[in-house]
Order: C-alpha cells, then structure tokens, then sequence
C-alpha cells in the first residue's frame, strides 16, 4: 500500500530514550544528521523496507476524543510548520518515555524523520517516521595502531537488516483519521508501542478484516482443533479456511462454517472462540466482508500445515490442496509395534 520510490528523508535527528521505570533520563539532539550519499541510502532503506509489504494500517484513537492523542497532535503540528520538528522530535521521545512502566522495556536510539514523496493509493504525501533501535550488535572495527599495524576492536551498532520497532504517520486521512503504519519485532510487550505510545486501532477495511479473520482460524486451528482431533485435521481446517477465501470473493461467516465443519458441535465452538478472540485482541470480526487477495497470499504462507513425528519425521500438506490430506492419507495403530502411523499414498516421487 506505501510505495517509496520517489520517498526523500529531508530531516532526520537522533534521540536516546530511557526508561522510567529504572528512573533513566531521555538524551537529546538540537540538531538535524547531516547524512553523506552512502549513509543516506542506506538509512533510507533500513529504514521504509519493512513498511513495503504491510498491507494493514491504523488509525489514531482516543477513549474520550481523537484530539487528545498526543502523538496525532505533535505530528498534526510538524506538518502545518517544518520548522517545529526538532522541538516536537523531542516531545515524542519524552511521551515513548512516559510509556516505559515497567522494567522490560527496553531503553534505546529514537530516529525522527520527516519524509516527503511518499506515495499512498496513488497519491503523493508526506510523512513522519518514528523508529526505536532497542538492540545493536557486535561488528569488528579495524584500525591502525601507533606501531603502523592493523588491528580490530569489538564495537556495538545498529544492525541493518532488522528493524526493532518503527511506524510512519502519513499526512493524509480519511474518513477514520490519520492513516498509521507501525512495525513491532520485538514485541516483547504489545500494549507498550501500539496501544500506549501509538494509541492506534486497526482500520475498518478488508485487509484488516482478512488478516483478523484468518489470525482467528490460525489460533482455532492451534488450540482447538489440534488438541482434539490431532495434526491431521488441524491442516484440513487451515487447508479449507484458505480454499474458500480463494473460491469465494465475499466472506459470509454462516457459509464458511457450513463449508469447513461436518458438525454441530465445531460450529458451536468456533463460535465461542470467536468471542474469545475478540475480546483477547480487542478486534471485531467482521461476519461479512470482502476479500483481500494481497493478505490472503502473505498470511496463508504463515500457516503451518505440517505433521511432526517423534520419530524424526514429517509430513508436509499442502494449505492450497484441502481434498490431499483427507484422500491420501491414513492414520491408524499399529498392534505389533504398538505405535500410531500414517499411510501415505502417492504415484510418482517428486
């Protein structure tokens, strides 16, 4: 949904955020990095990759009224006037400290950017990054020493390949609010970067209503299906899920359950793990939405359709072939050994 190819960093500046809990101090800059060519390019991507693929976005909100989310007002002031993105730079790293309650989270580097040329369905926009480095890695540095000999020593960096935490808040809305974009890969606390620093809730589109609406069979299928009728059939559930999301352009959630349950009693429980899971993510699912194709093919790669044995072994279904696992497979139990098996039968070795 965010296409970066004409996407320029015209500011960036560096904070140290602490944690207040260990009653830590935030650090600050007063002013912007002056970046070389080579520095820049590579800040750049480290910095949008990871918002190239996300197809869900949030909105800003607020239990008693949107204008008083914090961050939706310091960001709302940078982009009526440029000029004020340092002071405020420095008011978003003192409200992430302000989140810091307890000692697990993590203290770290706080990059604020300013990103004009972004482009977002089609239209060209701005943007503010903000983006958390909560862990840097050991690299070798080399160096001449007064011998006129070269050594190493071992120094700590920013690693570029993952990006720990980071979100982009467009300067565009619609008619839910501001549209957000946020990445959490340590997400050793979810209500620290999205719910209380962010304060942000999925929008009420189809990409957010497919990716709730497979998370919910994906858990299903973990904790309900799995321990009940075994490996087996949790991949036959998943297999069915992803079938009628591709058979079917409209999700009607009374059809899917008489597609991909043979019974009452499955319905009634994949009814009261829908509450459940509600309730424990704080989302709705939809009973009736439309597609999305985009997370369809990235989030039924996550699915895991596969048997493991303790006996070394496994057997991989396919998530795309609901019909496989049912029709060339057989689980039984074997008297002489005194071991469950499965037969598996096939044509041709691959």
């Amino acid at each position: 949904m965010i296409k970066k190819t004409r996407a320029e960093i015209t500011k960036c500046i560096l904070h140290k955020v602490a944690n207040k809990f260990n009653s830590g101090q935030n650090v600050f800059s007063n002013d912007l990095i002056r970046f070389d060519q080579e520095s820049y390019d590579i800040m750049k991507s480290f910095l949008l990759k990871p918002f190239g693929a996300l197809t869900q976005s949030y909105r800003f909100t607020n239990n008693e009224d949107v204008r008083l989310n914090d961050l939706n007002n310091f960001t709302s002031e940078v982009f009526k006037d440029e000029n004020s993105f340092i002071d405020y730079s420095k008011k978003i790293v003192n409200h992430l400290f302000e989140q810091s309650n307890s000692a697990q989270i993590k203290t770290g580097d706080v990059l604020v950017v300013f990103i004009e040329g972004l482009e977002y369905k089609d239209v060209l926009t701005e943007a503010i990054g903000i983006f958390k480095i909560e862990n840097k890695v050991d690299f070798f540095q080399t160096y001449l020493d007064d011998n006129d000999s070269f050594d190493v020593v071992v120094q700590k960096g920013i690693s570029t390949k993952r990006l720990d935490k980071g979100c982009l808040i467009l300067n565009t809305s619609d008619t839910e609010g501001t549209v957000v974009f946020s990445v959490d890969n340590n997400n050793y606390d979810a209500q620290y970067w999205i719910k209380n620093f962010l304060s942000v809730k999925l929008a009420d589109d189809y990409n957010s209503h497919t990716q709730s609406y497979l998370e919910m069979c994906k858990e299903f299928s973990e904790e309900v299906i799995k321990p009940e009728l075994g490996m087996q059939e949790q991949g036959n559930f998943l297999a069915s899920t992803v079938d009628y999301f591709k058979e079917n352009e409209t999700v009607d959630y009374a059809a899917f359950k008489d597609e991909v349950f043979g019974d009452e009693k499955h319905k009634e429980q994949f009814d009261e793990y829908k509450k459940h899971f509600e309730t424990l993510n704080d989302v709705l699912i939809r009973n009736n939405f439309d597609v999305s194709g985009v997370v369809l093919k990235k989030e039924k790669n996550k699915l895991k359709t596969e048997i493991k044995l303790d006996t070394n072994i496994s057997i991989k279904l396919d998530v795309d072939a609901p019909e496989a696992a049912s029709e060339y497979i057989e689980r039984g139990f074997d008297e002489d050994k005194k071991m469950k098996f499965y037969k598996v039968y096939f044509n041709e070795e691959k």
